[in-house]
């Protein structure tokens, strides 16, 4: 059932958004380093690996400058239009290519890259690959500012993988074990509230069995 609405869904909205697509692929070729679309290694469902497709936001070899394949704030890497690209997010619609071809979910944990996932806690790297990585998902709505989050740690990169990602991890291990219907849909609303309500803490009422966030994190997480 989930599969057909990913496919519904992803076909649906790239027909839609195909208006305001078009016009990005032209602006990008024409500036920056020429570049439209950016596929990076991600790990999928089995933790077997997947070319996950962005449009192109950040120097062409920022996986081996500054702070590899964490993004920071104000980050030097990143392209003009790109800090457009990732403010709206935008720069994420490609993936309705992988939502299509079937290496992605509408809804799921997020796909990291292989950096990343190593930094989860092991226990729980078999539960998040359990299922298809999603274009949105639990943890990209409770880290949707994840950004300003690491801008307030001088110490960023160790502060992600020592704080942020062992509780994105338990969080996306959670949304695994919750998955269905109703879960999927009630996270494509939230997905949708968020864009237009960023600091609601909605997302606390609707999974109100969500893991609870350490303390450093609570006032970043709007929990309460």
């Amino acid at each position: 059932m989930q599969r057909f609405f990913d496919i519904i869904f992803s076909l649906l909205a790239l027909f839609v958004l195909c208006p305001m697509l078009l016009p990005i692929v032209i602006v990008l070729k024409l500036t920056g380093e020429g570049e439209v679309f950016f596929l990076q290694k991600r790990v999928g469902k089995g933790a077997v690996p997947f070319n996950l497709i962005k449009f192109v936001t950040m120097l062409k070899d920022s996986p081996n400058l500054g702070s590899g394949t964490v993004t920071l704030k104000s980050d030097p890497r990143v392209l003009p239009v790109g800090k457009f690209l990732r403010k709206t997010k935008i720069n994420e619609l490609p993936q309705l290519l992988n939502v299509l071809f079937g290496d992605m979910s509408i809804v799921g944990p997020r796909p990291q890259t292989v950096r990343c996932f190593d930094v989860f806690p092991e226990n729980l790297k078999p539960t998040i690959t359990k299922i298809r990585p999603g274009l949105s998902g639990l943890g990209p709505i409770v880290f949707r500012d994840e950004e300003n989050i690491l801008a307030e740690n001088e110490e960023s990169v160790e502060y992600y993988d020592q704080v942020i990602a062992p509780y994105k991890g338990e969080i996306e291990a959670y949304y695994t074990e919750i998955t269905g219907i109703y879960s999927y849909l009630k996270i494509i609303f939230l997905t949708l509230w968020v864009v237009v309500f960023p600091k609601s803490s909605l997302v606390w009422k609707v999974f109100p069995n969500i893991p609870v966030p350490p303390d450093s994190l609570k006032k970043f997480l709007n929990y309460n």
